[in-house]
C-alpha cells in the first residue's frame, strides 16, 4: 500500500507493507500529471515501512525510469535497507535525475526541495 502526497513540486510516496504493481501505477500517474503541468518533479520515497515488493514492480520501475527518466529532477530514497539502497543506485543508471539515499526523512525532504 502507498500514500502519495503532493506539496509544490515535491511528490512524497510512503510505502507500507508490500509494494504492488497497482501502487506503482498510482505513483506513475501522479508523476506524469505533475510533469505535464509543472515540469521535472522531485520525489521522496519513504521505504522505511516497506516489507517487500513484487517482481512486476521491479520490472515496471526499470521500464518507467528508462522511458520517463528525464521527467525527474531529484529523487530521495529513505531507507536503512542495503538492498533497497542498492536498487536506488541501479535506477540511477537509467535517469539523469540526482538520486540519493537517506536514513532520515527530514534530511531527504530538505534535500529534495532544494
Amino acid at each position: 500500500m502507498i500514500t502519495v502526497q503532493e506539496t509544490g513540486n515535491l511528490i512524497n510516496v510512503a510505502v507500507f507493507g508490500e509494494f504492488t504493481l497497482s501502487d506503482y501505477k498510482e505513483f506513475e500517474q501522479q508523476v506524469l500529471y505533475k510533469y505535464r503541468t509543472d515540469g521535472p518533479v522531485n520525489v521522496v520515497f519513504d521505504w522505511r515501512d516497506m516489507l517487500s515488493y513484487t517482481v512486476d514492480v521491479a520490472w515496471e520501475d526499470i521500464k518507467f525510469v528508462r522511458e520517463h527518466g528525464s521527467e525527474f529532477n531529484r529523487i530521495a530514497v529513505v531507507t536503512e535497507n542495503q538492498w533497497q539502497a542498492w536498487g536506488a543506485w541501479v535506477s540511477n543508471l537509467f535517469t539523469d535525475a540526482d538520486i540519493r539515499v537517506f536514513s532520515d526523512y527530514a534530511d531527504a525532504s530538505a534535500w529534495a526541495l532544494t
